[in-house]
């Protein structure tokens, strides 16, 4: 059964498939379809999960032998496939059509793989997976369709756009769904909830337009020291929040230290990335990021953030914006400072 992204809430709602496929290349979508099945097997009692990743060399046999483990204590499992080559070979089309023929009790199978050719919907296992579950095809938001996007988007933050507010936001973010979604969260903390025209708009767009937040981050992550303290400091001197800016940080951070934990524990950098759903243009600078700091230094950095959220809260006496340098630096590399304190 096919059913289109903003249909999936609807069909979750109801008895779940034994099987989910999800392709498309927007990754935003490609990664709330997953988030949201994910979401509503836990709810339905699927309490683990195994995740295989069907790169170069993968034996699929795997699939079937984590198909036929069964749980001591019984519980329903999600099997979380990712196929990044986007095609399963001739091993992983048999492995997968003998799977569909045979499903194994109280278990999900989720794949989730780029953009189909045109050739895939016609295969054997995509027919055997459409037969017998629900398969997802992702497609880019048309530049028509943009604006209601945004505008639900900012109606779900609290936010009431006008018409040319929302014209205008999406003028800015050009088609780029993470960018808009970024947009928005900087706006909640700007502006806040309740109503939203082009001025407001454009006032806060102006807020941050110079020193943007988003930028000290980027020149964090490729280590341009300089620059970033530069940027910092231009924050600071126009005004601007401090709690704005930890939120940059520690929205990167906290992404990192998860990437980072999944490659301590053996997985691949190139799936840590595209788990934790980083915009493809943004990859090798997460990577950079990555490679920088080991596991234990990003937990540091972690409660370095609750430290500056604590002196910004006025719960103890240090400057904010001491600490918000502290770890910016750390996110550069400097030695200075790699842990709270």
């Amino acid at each position: 059964m096919r059913i289109y992204p903003d249909r999936l809430d609807e069909h979750l709602a109801g008895q779940l498939a034994a099987v989910y496929l999800i392709s498309g290349d927007e990754p935003l979508q490609l990664g709330e379809c997953g988030d949201a099945i994910r979401h509503a097997a836990r709810a339905a009692g699927y309490t683990t999960r195994d995740v295989l990743e069907a790169g170069s060399g993968f034996d699929w046999q795997q699939l079937t032998a984590a198909a036929a483990a069964f749980s001591l204590f019984g519980d329903k499992k999600i099997i979380d496939l990712r196929i990044p080559g986007g095609k399963p070979g001739a091993d992983g089309s048999r492995a997968l059509s003998a799977y569909c023929e045979d499903p194994p009790p109280d278990t999900l199978l989720l794949l989730t793989l780029p953009k189909l050719d045109r050739q895939q919907p016609n295969s054997k296992w995509f027919k055997a997976i459409d037969r017998l579950g629900v398969t997802i095809q992702v497609w880019p938001i048309e530049a028509g369709r943009l604006p209601r996007w945004i505008e639900q988007r900012l109606r779900q933050a609290g936010i009431r756009p006008s018409r040319d507010a929302v014209r205008m936001l999406a003028e800015r973010v050009e088609g780029n769904l993470l960018a808009a979604c970024q947009e928005i969260d900087k706006l909640v903390l700007l502006h806040g909830s309740g109503p939203l025209d082009a001025e407001q708009l454009a006032a806060a767009v102006a807020d941050s337009a110079r020193y943007d937040v988003f930028e000290l981050v980027d020149s964090a992550l490729r280590g341009d020291a300089a620059r970033a303290v530069h940027i910092l400091d231009g924050l600071r001197g126009e005004g601007s929040a401090p709690s704005v800016v930890l939120w940059a940080l520690h929205r990167e951070i906290r992404t990192l230290a998860a990437i980072s934990t999944d490659v301590a524990q053996g997985m691949s950098t190139d799936h840590a990335i595209n788990r934790a759903k980083v915009f493809r243009k943004r990859t090798g600078l997460v990577r950079q990021g990555v490679d920088r700091l080991r596991t234990a230094q990003w937990l540091g950095l972690l409660d370095a953030c609750h430290v500056a959220d604590a002196a910004i809260k006025g719960v103890n006496r240090q400057s904010a914006w001491t600490l918000l340098e502290r770890i910016t630096l750390a996110l550069c590399g400097q030695p200075r400072m790699t842990a709270a304190g």
